[in-house]
């Protein structure tokens, strides 16, 4: 990483989205280089929360602040200086890349600032503080993802709430419903998974506990009441929130987070699935506004975007799994394993997250809905969609076996309106309502005339609703 399409390729690259391309282009938030900037700001706010609580001097923190270019809570540190390549191989042998770093940080300043850093800290809080910095700014871009997917699929469910279409189920044709509804259905589960990550990204908190989660060093630095404030003003100063208790080996802020962040990808996923579906060329009903290639065969026009946001949907579950199993193997104060196997799983889950909600915003923004196909395949069941209706009007004048003889012999080419219209009981059942037998049976099959409440659950969709 970073995926950047537009930088040439180094011959030393670890990763730049070659092997993942619905990444490309949107990951540069959960780079290396952005969780680097991310430590270092997690050790100067720390600096800044002790000059807060009264413990550290205040030329000392200035001092590290100045040096490692702190530009403020939501920004951090940048231009910092530390060499990330470095530092990643010096890491290996402590098993996390802080207890480097804060060797590193404490020889570029002067004596009397060198006690300043880290102080007091243990390598887990300033690593969890900086997943939370790097989570919260990367989970802000996967929500105005979300947020734009939502706009547009409100429009969409808005402007197709009546056109109606074949429901399909376990593959086949089954009762009409409207091409609304299905936009109004993915519109919801993009509303939910978005404000699901709200919630979990304002609750993202701030890691401090000291050795093994009990503050003991900062007890002794500055007394148990200070001590007790420091964790809110060390969340304060990185604009996290303030945590209820050290959390070393309590992950709920990880497994949270996560779940959040499959639920969003699944949201996207669910679109990407059936915008793959019904862009078949034997069905055709949607295309995305810029399909893609193919190198062999030049009159094809794959759904790309569907097919990358589909694998991001494909992955991401195993990575929320990877999450819980860490967290229910968190053992004793610290883990053993399962917190260094949090890290890359939680950078992927994100780096996921972000390509594949950015690539459905787009999606979702540019889809054609081909109205002339939507009607074929309506069209081509001679209205057998409307069986569940013909069992449900018919049934008890007729008699189930009758009505099922009668969709049987439609099925295999007959033609039902014209039975039906030819029944003495469909001619009397059309007279009580002052209609011909034909214009009875008519109506009987028409398919705008069975999607239930699909206007209603529209309308209820695309009105956002009110907050208490």
């Amino acid at each position: 990483m970073p995926s950047d399409p537009h930088r040439p390729l180094d011959r030393a690259f670890v990763d730049e989205g070659l092997l993942s391309p619905v990444t490309v282009g949107h990951d540069e938030t959960v780079t290396d280089a952005a969780f680097l900037d991310a430590l270092v700001t997690a050790e100067v706010g720390l600096s800044r929360a002790l000059l807060q609580a009264g413990i550290a001097p205040a030329d000392a923190v200035d001092e590290i602040e100045t040096e490692f270019g702190w530009q403020g809570a939501l920004r951090g540190c940048r231009d910092h200086g530390v060499d990330g390549r470095a530092l990643a191989a010096a890491a290996v042998a402590g098993g996390n890349p802080v207890i480097p770093l804060v060797g590193a940080l404490k020889d570029r300043v002067g004596t009397d600032a060198r006690g300043w850093v880290h102080r007091g800290a243990t390598s887990q809080d300033i690593l969890d503080t900086a997943l939370m910095l790097v989570a919260r700014t990367a989970t802000s871009r996967v929500i105005a993802s979300l947020a734009h997917a939502e706009i547009s699929l409100r429009s969409l469910a808005r402007s197709r709430r009546d056109e109606v279409a074949a429901a399909r189920t376990l593959t086949q044709h089954a009762v009409p419903t409207t091409v609304g509804l299905r936009a109004a259905g993915w519109l919801r589960g993009v509303a939910r998974a978005k404000e699901r990550l709200e919630r979990a990204q304002h609750a993202l908190p701030a890691q401090l506990g000291g050795a093994a989660g009990t503050l003991a060093s900062f007890v002794e630095l500055g007394g148990a009441d200070a001590a007790a404030a420091l964790p809110a003003a060390y969340a304060h100063e990185l604009g996290l929130a303030a945590p209820e208790a050290p959390w070393h080996t309590s992950r709920w802020p990880v497994t949270e987070l996560g779940d959040a962040l499959v639920q969003a990808v699944d949201a996207v996923g669910k679109i990407a699935a059936d915008v793959a579906t019904l862009s078949r060329s034997e069905i055709g009903e949607l295309a995305e506004g810029s399909g893609g290639g193919s190198s062999a065969m030049p009159q094809k026009r794959n759904p790309a975007a569907s097919v990358l946001i589909r694998s991001a949907a494909l992955r991401a579950p195993q990575l929320g799994a990877t999450l819980h199993l860490a967290s229910a193997l968190a053992v004793d104060e610290r883990p053993d394993g399962a917190w260094h196997a949090e890290w890359p799983t939680l950078r992927e889950l994100l780096r996921l997250a972000l390509g594949a909600t950015a690539h459905a915003a787009s999606l979702v923004t540019g889809l054609h809905v081909d109205t002339d196909a939507v009607t074929r395949n309506l069209e081509a069941g001679g209205g057998l969609m409307l069986a569940e209706r013909l069992s449900l009007v018919l049934g008890p004048v007729l008699g189930a076996p009758r009505v099922s003889g009668l969709v049987v012999d439609a099925a295999a080419g007959g033609d039902l309106a014209a039975a039906l219209a030819a029944l003495p009981e469909v001619a009397a059942l059309a007279a009580d309502r002052g209609l011909s037998a034909d214009a009875f049976a008519s109506d009987l099959l028409d398919p705008a005339q069975y999607t239930g409440l699909a206007a209603r659950l529209v309308d209820e969709a695309v009105t956002p609703q009110e907050t208490e």
